[in-house]
């Protein structure tokens, strides 16, 4: 008889590719996880998982069954949600995946008080790039993603929450700093500063800013950042601007040097994704409506500029 555990064991061996992974994760003993798949192997009378390889990869046959199993699995946490939902209850673990151009600004803002008011919910985060975020999401080890949308992912539900403008940070002695506003024509591609590969941020500078046949650069070194706070202090040394997100312009309330664009108030779209079988509902309307009450109102208001796009 199909056990939920085994289902578990095989869902995670597939998510880790590694046995003592896999158990580590299951909180298991490796030599118990393995017995307990190779039962259900011999059960169902079909070869799961090839060995032969490293990392471990599913058969043809396994991948369908590990697929069902993940369906099981899911449809089962439902009814622990149901019943939490009948009591009122809130509680659970919710795991939730944050990019790394929101995670330093709004994880601060919500998550502390998000706890204080519910208590009973163990809150796991995790800073990935979307695309991570994404495949984290259908394998079933993250319950919710914070990320920039839209993903245009059809196995993917956006449940948007804020809007944050595209502002400039440039250096303290630049001639643009004499200027209230800039014009996007005016800013010259070879003085920016981008994050790296991966980041969907990078992608929206380079679609807003029109970078995208731009070969050469008048900055005094090649580098990509991993982190918009890299870029700040990158350019306070060695000059030239970049873009920044609202929220991390909220730590520096007051710099001249953060300016808007003049004429246009390009946004990037913040939202909460999940899969369609996503079975806690309750919590992640909690999360929502904690992270809407964390942010400063305006972001809340989608009118105010235009959506800038970074996956097409």
């Amino acid at each position: 008889m199909i056990t939920f555990i085994q289902l578990e064991y095989i869902t995670a061996l597939d998510t880790y590719r590694h046995f003592a992974t896999a158990a580590d994760k299951c909180f298991v003993t490796q030599p118990t996880l393995s017995m307990q798949i190779k039962k259900l192997e011999e059960e169902l009378e079909v070869v799961l998982f090839d060995r032969t390889k490293q990392p471990v990869i599913p058969t043809e046959q396994g991948k369908q069954v590990i697929a069902q199993a993940r369906v099981v699995l899911q449809e089962a946490a439902k009814i622990e949600n149901l019943i939490n939902d009948l009591k009122q209850q809130v509680k659970g673990v919710l795991r939730i995946g944050l990019i790394p151009t929101v995670a330093p600004y709004l994880l601060p803002l919500f998550a502390g008080n998000f706890k204080v008011t519910y208590p009973d919910v163990e809150l796991i985060v995790e800073e990935a790039v979307t695309e991570k975020i994404e495949k984290m999401l259908e394998q079933d080890t993250l319950d919710v993603g914070i990320v920039v949308t839209p993903l245009h992912n059809n196995q993917i539900i956006e449940h948007p929450i804020y809007y944050e403008e595209m502002l400039i940070y440039h250096h303290a002695g630049h001639p643009v700093a004499q200027q209230p506003v800039i014009k996007v024509n005016e800013i010259d591609p070879n003085e920016i500063w981008l994050l790296g590969d991966g980041h969907c941020f990078r992608n929206q500078v380079i679609n807003f800013c029109d970078l995208k046949n731009i070969k050469t650069s008048q900055l005094p070194f090649k580098f990509e950042a991993g982190s918009i706070d890299t870029l700040m202090k990158i350019i306070d040394r060695e000059g030239g601007y970049t873009l920044i997100p609202e929220l991390a312009a909220l730590e520096k309330e007051g710099s001249k040097q953060i300016k808007s664009f003049d004429g246009i108030t390009p946004l990037r779209e913040v939202s909460l994704v999940y899969t369609r079988k996503f079975a806690k509902t309750r919590l992640i309307e909690l999360l929502a409506e904690s992270i809407k009450q964390s942010v400063p109102g305006k972001l809340l208001d989608r009118e105010r500029g235009s959506v800038v796009e970074w996956r097409e």
